[in-house]
């Protein structure tokens, strides 16, 4: 099922993994500054608009997982989907270095247009897919950029980000790819697990699920091969993790 908003794949699939990825793609829908940010293509392809490589390791998991898979058809610059409503960051003008230019002049209607038309219908889909059955597990798949401008290189494969209110799964998650000396696995980095208002807080910490963000650095999923290759070295890890959460 696919609506401006959002994308389902695998509705139909039976395990309790629900999978999200809400930086999927760079789309700009066409009512939005006429599907035009102002920046360049080159820009538009960075990690600021979009999660590189994301959307692949989650579809490619949702296969291994038997998981229902939910992604946005947004990018993060048009409105972000993992920012709580009344975050000041959901709507940037200024991202990384780089100023966008169809945000600077957004008003208050622009930012409820996009809310609107995008960011409620994506997180309504969430809540409905994740309401489906009492033992829903959340897991939200992300990707880092190996440096941000004048920032140190990021050293870490992959990383688990958690909340300190829940760490039920995402512990043993880092427990079981510490395992694997080479995924370099780092625990709640390049950022904190923690933001209030965000979709995990949304749909995993307030309705008490089990939940893991992970990110890949986008370097190593860049094609569609990697993507895969990734999602199978991942998948065997999170089902261990799951057992061994006991949840």
């Amino acid at each position: 099922m696919t609506t401006d908003a959002y994308t389902i794949s695998g509705a139909d699939r039976r395990s309790r993994w629900l999978i999200t990825c809400d930086h999927a793609t760079n789309r700009v829908p066409d009512w939005v500054a006429g599907g035009d940010l102002g920046l360049p293509a080159e820009d538009m392809a960075r990690h600021i608009a979009w999660d590189v490589g994301a959307l692949g390791v989650a579809e490619a998991l949702g296969e291994a997982l038997d998981a229902t898979v939910v992604s946005s058809r947004f990018s993060r610059l048009v409105i972000d989907p993992n920012r709580g409503e009344d975050d000041p960051t959901i709507l940037m003008r200024l991202y990384d270095g780089t100023v966008i230019p169809a945000n600077r002049a957004a008003d208050a209607a622009e930012r409820e247009r996009r809310l609107d038309r995008l960011w409620r219908p994506y997180h309504a889909a969430i809540a409905d897919l994740a309401g489906r059955r009492e033992d829903t597990v959340y897991l939200a798949i992300h990707s880092f950029t190996p440096q941000l401008k004048g920032r140190p290189f990021r050293p870490w494969k992959v990383t688990v980000l958690w909340s300190h209110l829940d760490g039920r799964l995402a512990q043993p998650l880092i427990e079981a790819f510490g395992e694997d000396e080479d995924l370099f696995v780092g625990d709640n980095v390049p950022y904190s697990g923690h933001l209030p208002g965000d979709s995990i807080d949304r749909h995993a910490l307030k309705p008490g699920r089990p939940n893991a963000l992970i990110e890949v650095r986008n370097d190593l999923i860049a094609t569609p091969e990697a993507q895969s290759a990734w999602a199978t070295r991942l998948a065997p890890y999170l089902t261990r993790a799951l057992v061994a959460a006991g949840v």
